[in-house]
């Protein structure tokens, strides 16, 4: 087994590459899939985060999104006046408010999603044999361990 100047096989380095090379173009490939309605990539970002994992803090989501915090009121600005998201008063602290996604907001990015779920679908079954399809799904149960480690 050939190794690298670091010590690690060459078939881990070029599965790193191939890896973060792939992704980045499936990345791209669903971004296109779909339109955005004019929404930026942070705003998306923004958006799928509250949906991920709830209700947060105009702060907490600046840290989170690693921007400033004017940088993100600038964001959720245009995602409330779009009615994607809402504020209510925080119910642990009276000064905060929490924002979370709206029921518009929800099903937004439910009809991106489905998007971009049914582009991929289409591709697996038109340009895949069932085989190959098979080979997809082992290997995804890799990555999803490696994505564990």
């Amino acid at each position: 087994m050939a190794e690298t100047p670091g010590g690690m096989s060459a078939s881990a380095v070029r599965a790193a590459h191939e890896i973060r090379v792939v992704i980045g173009r499936l990345r791209r490939r669903f971004r296109e899939t779909y339109d955005n309605e004019g929404l930026t990539p942070s705003q998306t970002s923004v958006l799928s985060r509250l949906s991920k994992e709830g209700p947060a803090s105009t702060s907490a989501l600046a840290a989170a999104e690693r921007v400033r915090p004017q940088s993100m009121a600038a964001t959720l600005a245009v995602l409330e006046e779009r009615g994607l998201i809402q504020r209510r008063p925080d119910p642990h602290d009276g000064r905060r408010q929490l924002v979370s996604t709206s029921d518009t907001g929800s099903a937004y990015l439910d009809d991106k999603r489905r998007a971009g779920e049914e582009w991929l679908a289409q591709a697996l079954e038109t340009g895949y044999t069932e085989a190959e399809r098979e080979t997809i799904l082992e290997a995804l149960a890799l990555l999803d361990r490696l994505s564990r480690a």
